[in-house]
């Protein structure tokens, strides 16, 4: 087998070796080529799912329209969304600027902590992500995919 069908461990052992399989990787996808030879596992990836936060990037209006092969509407809506963020940084950096340190932005999800071991800043996963998708209670979460302009593009099209 090459190299990139599977992976061993080898532990050595007196005069020989005794190896065991970790990986193994799955058969290609029929016509792969037309896919960029993605896996099951990395076409799964993107695929929609109920519930998830609305800042979630399966949400992405573009990422949707290009897997719909509408490549210019998505290069369209890639522009726009990355104008709206950088509209969105240039608000807060003003806040920032006029308010101090205190106005500083904080992530939804994160916290920041000293590492116990490495004593280095980390950035740490609250677990609150769960919580809020559980009731869903996404208040908390900004709007920055434009949903009310897709759905009016996705009722234009139907």
């Amino acid at each position: 087998k090459q190299w990139y069908q599977r992976r061993v461990a080898i532990t050595a052992g007196g005069e020989t070796a005794d190896y065991q399989t970790m990986w193994v990787k799955n058969p290609t996808l029929e016509e792969s080529e037309k896919i960029y030879h993605f896996t099951t596992l990395a076409c799964s990836l993107n695929e929609p799912e109920e519930g998830v936060a609305p800042t979630d990037s399966r949400n992405r209006p573009d990422q949707r329209l290009m897997e719909n092969q509408n490549y210019p509407d998505a290069n369209v809506m890639k522009v726009r969304l990355e104008e709206g963020q950088r509209t969105r940084r240039r608000v807060r950096e003003s806040k920032i600027a006029a308010e101090g340190p205190s106005a500083k932005y904080e992530p939804r999800w994160f916290t920041k902590k000293l590492d116990e071991i490495t004593g280095e800043e980390i950035w740490r996963f609250t677990d609150e992500y769960w919580e809020c998708k559980e009731t869903q209670a996404w208040e908390r979460c900004p709007t920055i995919y434009l949903q009310e302009e897709e759905e009016e593009k996705e009722e234009g099209e139907t």
